[in-house]
């Protein structure tokens, strides 16, 4: 495999065009944060599933749909920038080595900084779920950097399409290794004596098939203009047909089929609403397949707009971080100013998995979770763009783990 890959030169003539990663990494990370900023602000965000076509308005439906594109994006190009290290020559045993570190320290840190983040809380309830995903996929992908691309895009493929036929086991049927399987598989609560410790929301098998095709995808970024775009398009347009047809039909690809609903917009609520724990095939093709239709033009993006989201994106998991602490932070003080209940502030996720109904009634419309989310947005901008500066002129090994 390394005679195939592309030299130094062709890395460097490509620079521009590898910059669209970057791009669209910030992009969704922005996105992201409107999430985010929703379950702390909402007034509805304990009360209901914001894509439930019986309760959801188009408005709060639209701004939780719209954030589906971010974790299999996020973790597609973490794949990408794998194999993008294994093109500029790094060894296999480096990069093998660099995947597991920074895997494992991942990992740690969502159950470190971002758990307490989360909570605000000692102890708290673990909430396991993007960060924990990567950390995990990072370590398996450590392992299969030693196969031919080719290969490992097939594995990846292969468990995209195929994992859906693993959802009729349930936990239970493994015994004492249920909490394994839901780690795969299943999402959920784990407990010990009967006390939940952890709330599982991103079980990592069809993850890891993300990561494994953005690494197997990874030379499309360096080819020849005209083929990367009729690639990008061509994969695109595939993953869309392929989420109408099965999904118009039930076919196969999502455990909760769709049927029509008393309004053509609570039809569409409902076709569109795909699972995303774990992401189902209609999820990631519903998701992922737009995305690869909007490349060629994510690529060819320039200007003010493009150079903003490139700070976000050079920087992820700082941006990450912290927008999460400030998130909840902005949460607090707000109601302190319009005398809301601290009442799910502190404790957060223990509280929204064993306690729920203590969050309902507090919060605000869905013009306050815009406004706050903008706030954090600009907020995190310079900070982001300071420690983006600092990776640039330094080459300190440990920069590459955050």
């Amino acid at each position: 495999m390394p005679a195939a890959e592309p030299g130094i030169a062709v890395l460097e003539r490509t620079r521009g065009r590898l910059a669209a990663i970057d791009v669209l990494r910030g992009l969704v990370i922005v996105i992201m944060i409107i999430d985010h900023v929703r379950d702390y602000f909402h007034i509805d965000a304990a009360s209901f599933d914001p894509l439930d076509p019986a309760h959801a308005g188009a408005a709060l439906y639209a701004t939780r749909w719209i954030t589906n594109f971010c974790a299999p994006t996020f973790i597609l190009l973490a794949g990408v920038s794998a194999w993008l290290q294994r093109a500029r020559g790094k060894s296999a045993a480096a990069l093998s080595w660099f995947l597991l570190t920074r895997g494992l320290w991942l990992v740690v840190l969502e159950c470190t900084v971002m758990g307490f983040g989360w909570s605000f809380a000692l102890p708290y309830m673990l909430f396991l779920q993007v960060i924990w995903a990567i950390g995990w996929c990072m370590v398996g992908l450590a392992a299969c950097v030693w196969l031919p691309r080719g290969a490992v895009l097939a594995v990846g493929v292969a468990i995209m399409l195929l994992h859906n036929l693993l959802d009729g086991i349930a936990p239970a049927a493994f015994g004492p290794f249920a909490n394994l399987w839901m780690a795969l598989h299943v999402p959920g609560v784990w407990s010990h004596a009967g006390v939940p410790f952890a709330w599982l929301v991103y079980p990592v098998l069809p993850w890891f098939g993300v990561m494994l095709c953005g690494y197997g995808l990874g030379p499309l970024f360096l080819a020849e203009p005209a083929r990367r775009t009729r690639a990008w398009l061509a994969l695109g347009a595939c993953m869309l047909a392929a989420f109408l047809v099965l999904r118009y039909f039930n076919l196969y690809g999502d455990p909760e089929p769709w049927k029509p609903w008393p309004t053509s917009a609570q039809s569409v609520m409902a076709f569109l609403r795909v699972q995303k724990y774990p992401p189902s095939l209609m999820y990631l093709c519903a998701t992922l397949g737009p995305v690869f239709l909007l490349m060629p033009l994510i690529e060819r993006w320039r200007g003010a707009t493009a150079r903003f989201l490139l700070v976000y994106g050079s920087v992820p998991l700082f941006a990450y971080v912290l927008h999460a602490y400030l998130a909840h932070l902005l949460s607090i003080g707000l109601r302190v100013l319009t005398g809301q209940s601290l009442v799910g502030q502190f404790d957060v996720i223990r509280i929204v998995v064993t306690r729920p109904q203590l969050l309902e009634g507090s919060g605000y419309p869905l013009w306050v979770v815009y406004a706050m989310w903008l706030v954090v947005v600009l907020a995190i901008y310079w900070p982001c763009r300071a420690f983006a500066a600092l990776k640039a002129r330094r080459r300190d090994w440990w920069l590459s783990y955050l």
